[in-house]
């Protein structure tokens, strides 16, 4: 019996990424002094497929920070050799990655379908966005803003009391198909909101006076794919003439300085900008949503993974925003709610120079059309997970970025434009 019982739970941990399997894939940290070092890993990943984690590809590594990235088992040797005859300062934050990857089911809850507490598949979210919305009528509205590639509704959440001439906040989460605790907080937002509606003060008076509009994954056979072929997809999964590579960066696909930095022309790359801003059906809808929703729309948020970081624009110039006071000052005051929780620190900053210049992504687009606070949240952790951030870890998460959530919500209510 305990045999069967172990082939059961074996079957069950495989059955979560059927596709690739990640054994002896390692996730190495390097430390970036200068040019030199940035020219060697240059060297490096022209001669070794390597998947960077963190910044999102080669171009992207600046002087003075580290490097994150995934490394094939049978390159392991040839990558370590590399590191070690150009004294390049490494250590290895993931030793086995598909060891990793089974430990992120470790949550405790136990459920069959869908839990706050668990990564869900799409299937399961999807089902959710329908309950929810039946259940609370009187505070969820649900409608769909378009269709995926492969021809999935793209499902909107609009949560809030009704009534006349709104203001509203927009937050969108899954991007990025591996992100998968982003899509996990958007759906603890919205259980939040029904749970403490009535109750809590801050978010009775929030629901009362504004509506967010909640998309649960905007990636979604993206994220489909992450569960059924490869964990570690991060692209839409779109397809075009000339190449067999598949699949668009959705944050390097919007109409803002529209692949001029930090994004990549060649359809294979991970940063892949697309054939022309708004090539992606997913990003189309996004934004054709945002731009007939504009006069209610007061604020943008966009939840990726990972670094503990608080992002606004611009990403796509070193140019500052003409209200950068204001938004330093709010996201200085946001990180500093968040951590009072479980003392997770978080850094701040426009998104050029906190992380690193990229072009084409939501948040700058979201500016520029007149949306004044406009940020990307960069969750949990700092690398010792990375995307395998474990299932243990997502209460803890989102209550801390419920947090910031709110006190960024309250502010805007008090700033009204």
């Amino acid at each position: 019996m305990l045999a069967f019982l172990i082939l059961v739970t074996l079957a069950l941990a495989s059955a979560h990424h059927s596709g690739e399997h990640f054994e002896g894939e390692k996730v190495f940290r390097v430390n970036v002094e200068d040019e030199n070092h940035i020219n060697l890993l240059h060297t490096l990943a022209s001669t070794t497929q390597i998947d960077f984690w963190k910044p999102d590809s080669v171009t992207q590594i600046k002087p003075h920070s580290t490097a994150d990235f995934r490394v094939k088992a049978e390159d392991i040797l040839t990558v370590e050799d590399f590191l070690k005859q150009n004294e390049l300062h490494y250590e290895v934050l993931i030793n086995n990655l598909r060891l990793v990857l089974e430990g992120q089911f470790d949550s405790q809850v136990r459920a069959t379908g869908h839990s706050y507490e668990k990564y869900n598949r799409w299937e399961t979210i999807e089902a959710w966005t329908q309950q929810v919305t039946s259940e609370n009528p009187d505070l969820i509205s649900r409608r769909s803003i378009g269709t995926t590639f492969e021809g999935r509704p793209i499902y909107l959440l609009k949560v809030g009391k009704a009534g006349q001439n709104k203001p509203a906040i927009f937050m969108d989460c899954g991007f990025h198909a591996r992100e998968w605790i982003s899509p996990a907080f958007c759906q603890w937002f919205v259980r939040e909101a029904i749970r403490t509606y009535g109750q809590e003060i801050h978010m009775t008076e929030l629901l009362d006076k504004l509506d967010f509009y909640v998309l649960p994954v905007v990636n979604i056979d993206g994220y489909v794919y992450t569960w059924t072929k490869n964990r570690m997809w991060r692209k839409t999964r779109s397809t075009q003439a000339g190449t067999t590579c598949v699949g668009t960066d959705p944050n390097r696909n919007f109409d803002a300085g529209w692949c001029k930095i930090g994004a990549s022309r060649s359809p294979c790359d991970e940063t892949y900008c697309g054939p022309a801003a708004e090539s992606e059906k997913e990003t189309k809808a996004l934004a054709n949503f945002i731009r007939s929703n504009l006069s209610s729309i007061k604020a943008y948020l966009t939840i990726h993974s990972y670094s503990q970081m608080m992002l606004y624009p611009y990403s796509y110039d070193y140019k500052l925003t003409e209200n950068n006071a204001e938004l330093n000052a709010l996201a200085k005051a946001t990180v500093k709610e968040l951590a009072t929780l479980h003392g997770t620190k978080y850094t701040y900053g426009p998104g050029a120079t906190t992380i690193y210049p990229a072009a084409g992504g939501s948040d700058d687009w979201a500016y520029d059309q007149g949306i004044k606070y406009s940020f990307t949240f960069e969750l949990r952790d700092k690398g010792r997970y990375g995307f395998a951030l474990p299932e243990s870890q997502i209460r803890p998460t989102c209550e801390e970025t419920l947090l910031a959530i709110k006190h960024l919500a309250r502010y805007v209510l008090q700033h009204l434009y």
